[in-house]
């Protein structure tokens, strides 16, 4: 029985992520950042299903996501609030941590977040929007660059790996 209702449970709570990633082409999206967070994240697995840990601000938050679809622009997630200790010895068991600001840019009906990625991935910063389905049009800002929706090397995961900083070498 309780196996059940946690099965329904992660069912119920279980959802479809479908964003799209951009390269910002300049940093004019500054002036309309709503609020920003610090976030500390690493990665317990990532292989056919990733489980993130994350410290954001004082809140810990564990992550569970599927493989990507339809080339990078949808996968499931499932994610829960966790003891901000509990997430912090989490994190220090990962081999790997990605630092960010996390900036918040309200844009024409729909919400940029804008990773400003601090550390060994410093002067990497990337823009996210999600989508209520993957056909959705958005107009984009003016501060938009190229997009990188499904390219693996600008995947948080693969930055723990494989900083932007080595990149240039």
């Amino acid at each position: 029985m309780l196996l059940q209702r946690t099965r329904r449970r992660l069912l119920r709570d279980s959802m479809q992520e479908i964003e799209r990633k951009y390269l910002t082409a300049d940093e004019s999206w500054r002036k309309d950042v709503s609020c920003s967070m610090r976030i500390a994240q690493g990665y317990l697995c990532s292989h056919r299903v990733t489980a993130r840990v994350r410290v954001c601000d004082d809140r810990g938050i564990l992550t569970i996501k599927g493989k990507s679809r339809d080339g990078g622009l949808s996968r499931f997630e499932w994610e829960r609030e966790i003891p901000l200790g509990v997430a912090e010895r989490l994190l220090a068991r990962c081999k790997g941590v990605v630092d960010k600001v996390r900036h918040i840019v309200k844009y024409e009906g729909h919400i940029f977040e804008v990773d400003e990625f601090k550390g060994e991935n410093n002067g990497l910063i990337v823009a996210e929007v999600e989508l209520s389905d993957r056909n959705e049009k958005v107009l984009l800002p003016p501060w938009i660059g190229d997009e990188v929706t499904g390219i693996r090397c600008f995947y948080n995961s693969f930055l723990t790996k494989y900083p932007f900083k080595s990149w240039k070498s």
